[in-house]
């Protein structure tokens, strides 16, 4: 299916590995020329001269603490012409009420929920008075399928899709798009590290962490990719009329409701 992309460009934020780096795949696959941005550079710059060579498109890197105010206003500047946004930068430590101190509290925060609000605002700015863009953000389904051991990270969650239903409710009065996607376990990186983690613990062995996701749907987590394709499908115009909606894509966990 041509999504039509071709000539459009696109920020995506922790675009050096994992999902990031998968929407910037598609994109680029689409003919999407981009605006790369993370706090590694290298890894980064990797990625960019990966999609350069194999799609011929125009592909800039940005190193930047989405915590940081001075950050996001010169990210912003440099994308002005930026027909998508999507927010993916983040990550929340997980705990309870009593093991997560405030400091740990408004890292995670301050990385994923306001870098996220900031950003979007920043933007949204932008693409108003060109009268068009769309606002991607990769939130997570613990904001509906709530934890009280990922107390931080279901909360912010939460918050960023009411974020995005709130403002994508009315953004079409000025010719913008807002969604959220939520996905469930995704085979990142940083989840395979974090299941061997696990598995070592609790097996004693850790290239036994595949067992570990025997329960999932199909029994295994998504892949990077499935995530990528509903995005790239979402900023495109044949998802033209939507707006203010959240997609989960977790295999049906978040609508799993049995006790047994």
């Amino acid at each position: 299916m041509d999504l039509h992309l071709t000539g459009r460009t696109a920020v995506v934020t922790g675009a050096s590995r994992g999902i990031g780096a998968a929407i910037a795949e598609v994109l680029a696959e689409e003919r999407c020329d981009l605006h790369l941005a993370a706090r590694s550079g290298p890894v980064l710059e990797e990625t960019a001269e990966r999609l350069r060579s194999a799609h011929h498109i125009k592909v800039n890197t940005h190193v930047v603490d989405l915590r940081d105010p001075k950050d996001l206003v010169a990210l912003a500047a440099s994308t002005a012409d930026a027909d998508i946004l999507v927010n993916n930068a983040g990550d929340i430590r997980g705990g309870t009420i009593d093991t997560i101190d405030e400091e740990t509290w408004r890292q995670g925060w301050d990385l994923k929920v306001y870098g996220y609000v900031n950003l979007t605002r920043l933007l949204y700015a932008q693409m108003k008075r060109r009268g068009k863009g769309v606002v991607v953000n990769i939130i997570g389904n613990a904001g509906e399928r709530v934890d009280s051991r990922y107390l931080a990270g279901s909360t912010g969650n939460a918050a960023l899709m009411a974020f995005s239903r709130a403002l994508g409710g009315n953004s079409l009065a000025d010719g913008i798009r807002v969604v959220g996607v939520n996905p469930g376990p995704v085979a990142t990186e940083r989840m395979v590290t974090h299941l061997k983690n696990a598995a070592l613990s609790s097996l004693a062995d850790e290239s036994r962490y595949a067992e570990l996701t025997a329960h999932y749907p199909l029994g295994r987590p998504a892949e990077p990719r499935e995530i990528a394709d509903l995005v790239a499908f979402l900023a495109s115009d044949r998802s033209g009329y939507t707006s203010g909606a959240v997609f989960t894509v977790d295999g049906g966990a978040s609508s799993s409701t049995s006790l047994y």
